[in-house]
């Protein structure tokens, strides 16, 4: 048994059961025990592969989308370059390996990483030294900005309620004999943020909402309708919410029980870019489209990158960088699962890619 689950059992014991936010936040980010206090996480010793982590082409592109976004903005000095969740710093690293040559933007922009772990921080500052981290975005210092969030929404804690006789309950954690799992209670205030379309599902139909993420999206909101900018906003999820469960857990790479070993493996969910879309635009800014992963990476030129990496290697980096590419834009890879959304301030011309 986990050290994190005997606390969690304490507290079941004591409180009763609770919400899957909870659970999902104190496996994640319990500072002791929690699951991104780890350093590995992420790459083929760890429990899965991010984008950044399969090519170096996917932080080429994205950085000079963000560049062009820059451009856009009409080069903005400063301009404050932030990346939420940026797990071991490789994204970052190859955006700001990719801009060099952009006249400018270097000089331009100071780079901030919104991290919680520390673990990953250390694993981070490796990559990047000069960057700034924090807690949550609300410290990172106002002014233009250009923001990137690659698998961060969907770590982030959701809640999940049930259909049964036409009625709606929350599904919360608890325990028997010390094993853990679900069990009904009274739906909490968060089902109003289920969308009608949702609730109408018939009975035995799950739900799912996460708060943190309509948080986060209020958030960039405010930044960028107040100082000019636009956010890139990567994940694995669906364009339009529908009932599901999409509640996993992820361990060496393997689908897992959530509740074996809190703190042991990764735990998301899908992520609505519907909800942030609608989110973002109620608070003025405009969101573009939401694209598949792949149709976006190949509109921005990662296939043309790809060629060009190609052109100057041997035939087992050939077949590397053929493999590489179609993991991030194969609709049985990551191409179709990955969507895409951009976020802008009012008056900037539509991002590139949707």
């Amino acid at each position: 048994m986990t050290a994190l689950k005997k606390l969690i059992l304490r507290r079941i014991a004591a409180e009763g059961p609770m919400p899957l936010s909870d659970y999902m936040a104190m496996c994640l980010m319990h500072p002791k025990h929690g699951y991104y206090q780890k350093e590995r996480v992420f790459g083929k010793a760890g429990d899965f592969i991010t984008a950044p982590e399969v090519s170096q082409m996917f932080g080429e592109v994205i950085g000079l989308w963000l560049a062009e976004r820059w451009i856009a903005m009409g080069g903005p000095s400063p301009v404050q370059l932030i990346e939420l969740g940026p797990g071991r710093g490789t994204l970052m690293a190859d955006i700001w390996r990719a801009t060099r040559k952009v006249p400018g933007f270097h000089a331009a922009a100071s780079v901030h990483f919104v991290e919680a772990s520390t673990q990953l921080r250390a694993l981070q500052r490796e990559k990047m030294p000069a960057a700034h981290w924090h807690d949550n975005l609300m410290t990172v210092p106002e002014g233009p900005s250009l923001i990137v969030a690659n698998e961060f929404f969907d770590a982030l804690p959701i809640h999940q309620f049930e259909k049964r006789d036409g009625l709606w309950f929350e599904r919360l954690v608890g325990a028997e004999d010390d094993t853990l799992g679900f069990t009904l209670g009274a739906a909490s205030a968060k089902l109003a943020l289920i969308p009608d379309a949702v609730k109408a599902a018939p009975n035995g139909s799950i739900a799912e909402v996460c708060p943190a993420a309509l948080t986060v999206t209020s958030t960039i909101a405010e930044r960028l309708k107040a100082h000019g900018g636009a956010a890139l906003i990567l994940d694995y999820g669906y364009a339009r919410s529908a009932p599901g469960d999409t509640f996993q857990a992820l361990k060496a790479h393997q689908y897992t029980d959530p509740f074996a070993e809190p703190g042991a493996a990764d735990l998301t969910a899908h992520v609505a870019f519907d909800r942030i879309a609608e989110t973002a635009q109620e608070a003025g800014l405009t969101a573009s489209a939401i694209a598949e992963q792949g149709t976006f990476l190949m509109t921005i030129g990662l296939g043309a990158r790809a060629q060009q990496l190609a052109a100057g290697a041997d035939d087992a980096g050939q077949a590397r960088i053929l493999s590489e590419l179609k993991r991030l834009t194969a609709p049985d890879e990551m191409g179709q699962l990955f969507k895409v959304i951009a976020l802008q301030s009012p008056g900037l011309t539509p991002p590139p890619g949707f």
